[in-house]
């Protein structure tokens, strides 16, 4: 392909037979993705085309076209009717009869049935009828302005279809690159490329100028860029308040005040789909949509860095702890910030702040008899003289023999362990058998803070709404019944104990970092107490995945009710099952599944991430990432739906009005309006309700109801042309009408797709809108002047799906579940965390014996 060569007939000026001959096949190789050297010849009279390969020369421009059509990367792959048809077009115009004026183009157009997505390859007809359409308007235009931009302005309101098809050309990348080497290659001097990414950007500037010997007119081809003068007209009270970054965010007395936090991800390793979907996004969606609201909130977030899995990770990695919880910290943060998380402060807990917090925590616990030494058993490694936390012993598994179980888990059977169960258990360090030795170490007495945390957690859990896996699993916990846990470990990476004696003992991963939230919130402002101290004015929502229900549910807050201080409390704890990943599960060694490094490799924006997660969140049961459903949502939802209500609108209005609001008042309470506004605010009042109650898939579903409405109005009103001619007070009704629900939607999916949303509101002219209870056709008001539309989503082809899922499908091994074996696995599971010190499948625990000597910290 590299070999082909183009000659171009010279002179070739604008309008001239050579110049629409190279366009064509300019056009052609941009669209279908064909190298080619161009070079020009004098004295010929036609374009022609070198093939050595294939020892032969084509010297007429529709053949070449062709030709493209079927070589280049981007092949036009159609066949049967359709290539019929299309052939029948590119004869009409071989036929001589042309499109000789506007009217017949509408008709020829009109017949012809384009695609109207501009992501799709274009036919050679549309190529060649398009450059036709050029030399048209090149002939027809007298002015000095923009030749197709002004003949376009001049024919949009009267013939629908071409304008349509126009608009869709000349806003594809392929076009654009078309007309510049078009223009380059007949130009007499070299010319500036226009540096817009559609064709219409650089108006009366650079590419059209001096196009050919003896040209005088432009040859860009952009739709109307005159300048306008963007006025705004919005209801008072309508749109959502912005603070200022520079000011903290602090509790106002007397207002809504949203605490939010997600649980802090862990520092060795990359999130994948199911722990961005489980914790952070679910709790920016809810951030958002409070901010939309207006409601006083703060979103606190950071990442999670001491206990042993650090330890562990960095000697894997040949780094020190504080060296590898740098480089997770800022992948994290990178992750989350191409997700586009909006957290108002995103931290970590390996801070000054951590430990003075946590010690205090620790301190009030100990004063008010909450806490008591224990002496216990655990394996001591002589070699480098140190006792081992679990995931530092390895050994045989007890329950299925295999010989590199973990001390806290066998990751073949599954089995929860104690290290002191494995068979010749051994150092993960040295690879030397440890022994037994005794330790001291501190444990919480929940025992005796039981019956105040059932009576908390009773009442909270009902008027907070707790989510049912959240209530399960902590009223498991109670009913099991609690005791004593251990928040000492024998690690140097960690939370100091404030303790005389414990000097090389640090606190319990799983004790302080709960803390890890208020330590944050206190990194972000010195007032934070102001947050955490202030449960009367303060609600407190939490998002996490159900395997760390317990530790929110329980542990912490019987640590904050040990203190016997004025703890802002949990209100609404928001839980996730898994997200599966086509069938299995998600394995970074195996290289399956997506992972949040891997999301923007694919070229799919954040907000098509955002909105399938969202819409597939596993609030009840587990649910799965399957491409195909991927690319159904993107197409079937987003764009048929969402994309094509705003788009069809926002360029009616930009066609027919100018790109001004009309005056719609007259004609707004038309009676045959009711049952679409009556429609409107029913799924808008389900839309709060399920905010309200932190059903965040179930909002998307309304918003996204709302947006089919829209579409319906449009239809069942049949907003076009005709509309606007013959019935010009109904029309401006139905404009303002749909602007004002578009506006009304940029707000309800500002949650889920707050790039969206901005780019509505940008194409809106309008500041970012506020959720209301009830919605009235009236925020975008006469005479306010709308921006140019964008497209909001594209097509994504099957071709790709293929190849993503082949990228990302590793070696997939999903054996048939057995759910009756699940459950009770589960339960089986759960009653040996709870029964373990330390939960050591969270997290390393030593090992209690069952003579210990208790006595109380004094």
């Amino acid at each position: 392909m590299a070999s082909l060569k183009v000659n171009i007939p010279i002179p070739a000026p604008s309008g001239s037979s050579a110049f629409t001959q190279t366009l064509k096949v300019c056009l052609a190789a941009s669209a279908y993705g064909v190298p080619v050297q161009f070079a020009q010849v004098s004295g010929q009279t036609n374009i022609s085309l070198e093939v050595p390969r294939e020892n032969k020369i084509l010297i007429e421009a529709n053949a070449i076209v062709r030709y493209f059509a079927t070589t280049g990367s981007r092949p036009w792959l159609k066949s049967g009717e359709v290539a019929l048809k299309d052939s029948a077009l590119i004869e009409f115009e071989e036929s001589g009869q042309g499109i000789k004026a506007a009217d017949v183009a509408e008709s020829v157009i009109s017949k012809a049935n384009f695609p109207t997505d501009p992501a799709l390859p274009p036919s050679p007809a549309e190529i060649i009828l398009f450059s036709n359409l050029w030399d048209l308007a090149s002939t027809s235009t007298s002015d000095d302005r923009p030749t197709l931009s002004s003949w376009l302005i001049r024919i949009i309101g009267t013939e629908p279809t071409l304008s349509s098809w126009l608009i869709k050309i000349i806003g594809t990348e392929w076009a654009k690159v078309g007309v510049e080497q078009a223009t380059a290659h007949t130009a007499d001097k070299p010319v500036t490329k226009s540096t817009g990414k559609g064709v219409g950007k650089g108006v009366g500037k650079g590419v059209g100028k001096g196009a050919g010997k003896g040209a005088g007119k432009n040859t860009s081809i952009p739709v109307d860029d005159t300048p306008r003068e963007m006025i705004q007209k919005i209801k008072e009270g309508t749109n959502m308040k912005i603070r200022d970054p520079k000011e903290p965010i602090l509790p106002v007395p007397g207002e809504r005040n949203v605490l939010i936090t997600s649980a802090l991800p862990y520092v060795n390793n990359v999130p994948h789909l199911g722990n961005i979907v489980g914790s952070v996004l679910s709790a920016d969606a809810f951030s958002r949509y409070a901010k939309a609201r207006n409601y006083n909130t703060l979103y606190i977030c950071g990442t999670d860095e001491y206990g042993t899995a650090t330890e562990t990770k960095a000697l894997e990695e040949g780094v020190t702890p504080r060296a590898l919880c740098d480089k997770y910290n800022a992948l994290h943060a990178g992750v989350y910030k191409w997700f586009d998380i909006g957290f108002d402060y995103f931290g970590r807990t390996t801070t000054d702040a951590q430990t003075e917090i946590a010690q205090d925590i620790f301190l009030k616990l100990q004063k008010n008899g909450f806490l008591v030494e224990k002496t216990m058993t655990q394996l001591f490694c002589e070699k480098h003289q140190g006792f081992l936390a679990d995931r530092f012993v390895e050994g045989t598994c007890p329950k299925c023999d295999y010989e590199d179980a973990r001390g806290d888990q066998c990751d073949t059977c599954g089995s929860l362990l104690d290290p002191l169960d494995l068979i010749n258990p051994r150092c993960k360090l040295d690879g030397t058998g440890p022994i037994k030795r005794d330790s001291k170490h501190i444990f919480i007495q929940l025992d005796e803070l039981q019956s105040e945390i059932e009576e908390w957690s009773k009442k909270t859990s009902e008027e907070g709404q707790w989510t049912k896996n959240g209530r399960i699993i902590t009223e498991s916990w109670l009913k099991t019944g609690l005791k004593p846990r251990c928040i000492t470990r024998d690690l140097t990476w960690g939370t100091p104990v404030p303790v005389p004696g414990f000097e090389n003992k640090v606190m319990y991963v799983w004790f302080d970092a709960c803390i890890g939230y208020v330590s944050i919130t206190a990194n972000y402002t010195k007032e934070w107490e102001k947050w955490w101290k202030n449960k009367n004015e303060v609600k407190l929502y939490q998002f996490m995945g159900k395997d760390n229900v317990p530790f929110h549910t329980v542990v912490f807050p019987g640590t904050q009710i040990g203190t016997r201080e004025n703890w802002t409390m949990l209100h609404h704890i928001s839980t996730t099952e898994y997200l599966q990943y086509e069938g299995g599960k998600f394995s970074k060694s195996r290289g399956v599944g997506v992972f949040g490094n891997n999301a923007q490799d694919t070229g799919i924006p954040p907000d098509i991430w955002r909105y399938y997660l969202l819409s597939s969140r596993p609030e009840t049961s587990d649910t799965q990432f399957v491409w195909q459903d991927f690319a159904t949502k993107n197409n079937s939802e987003l764009l048929a739906n969402l994309g094509n209500f705003v788009n069809r609108l926002i360029k009616f209005v930009n066609a027919k009005y100018a790109g001004v609001v009309p005056d719609y008042t007259a004609g707004i309470n038309d009676l045959s309006f009711n049952q679409y506004k009556e429609a409107v605010n029913a799924l808008l009042k389900s839309y709060v309700e399920e905010l309200e109650e932190v059903h965040i898939r179930a909002g998307l579903e309304k918003a996204m109801a709302i947006s089919g409405e829209g579409n319906r109005f449009l239809q069942d009103n049949k907003l076009d042309s005709a509309l606007f001619t013959n019935s010009p007070e109904k029309a401006a009704a139905v404009v303002g009408f749909g602007l004002n629900l578009i506006y009304l939607l940029s707000a309800l999916i500002y949650p889920y797709m707050p790039a969206t949303s901005e780019s509505i509101v940008k194409q809106l002219n309008a500041p970012p809108r506020s959720i209301p209870d009830v919605w009235d056709a009236d925020g975008l008001l006469p005479g306010h002047v709308i921006g140019r539309a964008e497209y909001l989503f594209s097509r994504i082809e099957e071709n790709q799906v293929q190849e993503w899922k082949s990228r990302y499908g590793g070696k997939q091994e999903a054996a048939p579940r057995d759910t009756k074996k699940e459950k009770k696995k589960g339960k089986s599971a759960a009653r040996q965390q709870n029964a373990k010190e330390g939960a050591a499948s969270l997290g390393p625990a030593p090992t209690s014996t069952a003579n210990v000597e208790v006595r109380l910290i004094v």
